[in-house]
């Protein structure tokens, strides 16, 4: 997709100005730390000693606990696609248990429904042309619940009616669960707290090494590179519908169910 494209290219291009952020930030720390070294070089060595080792520390708790949140999160919205499937093959299949004519209608808003359902997920991540099919997919909820009730009123049978429509509820439960783990994501400040961590850390790294008059300029180039790539991979897996590291692979579970529908 187009969108999908861009998408991936800005955060890219995120990454590349983080990585030359901090390189700038280490280049500032350093001409800093010369003028500080010049002027006192005891108090330059009790600063990079006091702080670099608190402050580092945290951007590490930082990128630590977003990393394993995000993994998280990224295997939770996996599981909930199989979820989706296996409530909706299992909704459908005790379609059955109706008179045939009820069995043809509902079979047809279910079809409708899974169509709906990933035209959604294949829109993302524009959400504008996403949005449309949800409220679609929203509509033919209605449509399924009103024929489902009717069917078994006409069935006439209590064990039908407990069977089939916890079935039916627990497919649009599971849709509703994976709209808001979509929209679950850290508060926005986590991140920038922790790209400022990261611009911070690169210059006190920079005043670290000002006593040498030369430096390798493999060190910072390390650090920022690992730094960026690190936290480029936790916004990846936060939005696995827009970046590199992409969920759209698991939805071959829900397009081979659809071919299922016969």
């Amino acid at each position: 997709m187009e969108v999908s494209q861009h998408t991936e290219e800005l955060a890219v291009a995120t990454c590349l100005l983080l990585m030359l952020g901090m390189l700038a930030a280490f280049a500032i720390g350093r001409r800093a730390g010369l003028r500080h070294h010049r002027v006192d070089p005891e108090g330059a060595r009790r600063l990079s000693g006091a702080v670099e080792g608190s402050i580092f520390s945290l951007l590490a708790l930082f990128i630590a606990f977003t990393f394993d949140g995000a993994a998280d999160r990224f295997e939770a919205r996996r599981a909930l696609i199989t979820d989706e499937a296996n409530a909706i093959d299992v909704a459908w299949k005790r379609l059955d248990l109706l008179a045939n004519a009820d069995q043809t209608v509902l079979r047809d808003d279910f079809r409708r429904y899974l169509d709906e359902r990933l035209a959604f997920y294949g829109a993302l991540p524009d959400s504008a042309a996403a949005m449309p099919h949800q409220q679609q997919a929203e509509r033919i909820e209605a449509s399924i619940w009103t024929h489902a009730v009717d069917a078994v009123s006409r069935a006439g049978n209590a064990g039908t009616t407990q069977v089939l429509l916890p079935a039916i509820n627990q497919v649009f439960d599971i849709a509703e669960t994976r709209r808001m783990a979509l929209m679950t994501h850290p508060p926005l400040a986590i991140y920038g707290l922790m790209i400022a961590l990261a611009l911070i850390c690169s210059a006190l790294a920079g005043h670290h090494t000002s006593p040498s008059a030369k430096h390798p300029l493999a060190l910072p180039l390390l650090f920022a590179g690992i730094s960026s790539v690190a936290i480029f991979i936790i916004l990846d897996l936060e939005y696995p519908r827009g970046g590199l590291i992409r969920i759209d692979s698991a939805d071959v579970l829900l397009r081979d169910l659809r071919a299922l529908m016969k």
